[in-house]
């Protein structure tokens, strides 16, 4: 299978203009001449892919979730008549992503991120309510039109709670963006609702602060410190924040999941209604580390691996002179042959 290009038709649709390219697929705009030259948006993956059973079930998958969900804030999925190969018919949607709209504008001005953070969590409380958990949402999976509209999209790593165990079987469980991931996710779990909650609260943290809420200088002490440590609060860098809107991010972001809001809906009746919510005293019991300190411990934990593993070796060779090997018996013969 060939790998496709703009000018080309694939069934219905030809293939307009170049979208974005991830690791995995090719996002195209595209016109459906069997629907009134409707727009669309075709993804489609890299032929390499194609004869990958994992990657089939997951690509299969996506488009199955997604063509059962039916809400404003989600994009929607089209069925074509028929498919040559391999990719998924979409909506297309005349915006920018939330993570363009964060490079531009930091932080976004207050009554605009609660806006998008109201309808990301409207449209959980549809999905979760559908047994669908997005388990990616992040700032380049929300698309926000000139009219202010958000629409979540890239359902890859979707779990359908209604599909079979088989869907699951295949991936791996600790999959997502790690800015984003929920503290259970990091530690190896699939995660459920609370773990759209927790990447909703990380993103309306970083859209009202420009930052996220845990300092780290990589990856790994970025999943080490969420799964070890309390978050920084939001006030930290916004002093002028409301306490209120202060107290639904930090509940949205508790490290263990029972502790979160219980449900989407009940974090949207807040959001909607951020006065009268009550202060819990959360952020006072909050103990985060410094990106100082995370440096001093990762120098302290490597010089403790490296000392530990010196005192091994001088172990071992202070072993192996007081107590030499005995000779062989070809080189006890050898050396009566000398004597």
């Amino acid at each position: 299978m060939r790998e496709v290009n703009v000018g080309d038709k694939l069934d219905q649709y030809e293939l307009i203009e170049l979208i974005a390219r991830s690791g995995m697929a090719s996002i195209f705009k595209a016109v459906d001449r069997k629907h009134g030259d409707r727009v669309a948006a075709i993804k489609i993956p890299y032929a390499q892919f194609e004869s990958d059973v994992v990657f089939y079930g997951r690509f299969q998958r996506e488009e199955e979730v997604v063509r059962r969900l039916d809400h404003p804030n989600i994009i929607k999925v089209y069925t074509p008549e028929r498919k040559s190969r391999m990719y998924i018919a979409m909506e297309y949607v005349e915006g920018v992503s939330l993570r363009a709209m964060l490079r531009d504008k930091r932080p976004l001005p207050l009554d605009r991120a609660l806006d998008y953070a109201k309808q990301i969590c409207g449209a959980l409380v549809y999905m979760h309510g559908q047994r669908v958990v997005h388990r990616d949402l992040k700032p380049e999976n929300v698309l926000v039109t000139a009219a202010g509209l958000v629409k979540i999209m890239d359902f890859g790593i979707a779990l359908d709670e209604e599909a079979r165990r088989l869907t699951w079987s295949g991936l791996s469980s600790t999959i997502g963006t790690p800015d984003y991931m929920a503290p259970e996710q990091v530690s190896g779990k699939r995660g459920d609702a609370r773990t759209d909650i927790y990447a909703l609260g990380t993103m309306l943290y970083e859209m009202l602060t420009a930052e996220l809420p845990y300092a780290a200088d990589n990856v790994y002490n970025m999943m080490r410190a969420k799964t070890g440590e309390d978050p920084r609060p939001p006030r930290q860098y916004r002093p002028e924040l409301d306490p209120h809107l202060e107290e639904i991010i930090l509940h949205a972001i508790e490290r263990i999941p029972r502790n979160r809001y219980a449900s989407a809906a009940e974090m949207l009746r807040e959001l909607e209604n951020p006065a009268q919510v009550t202060l819990s005293g959360r952020v006072d019991r909050l103990h985060p580390r410094s990106l100082a300190a995370q440096k001093i411990r990762g120098i302290l934990w490597t010089a403790l691996f490296f000392g530990s593993l010196a005192g091994v070796l001088a172990f071992l060779i202070w072993l192996a002179n007081r107590y030499p090997a005995a000779p062989t018996t070809h080189q006890r013969s050898y050396r009566g042959q000398v004597r």
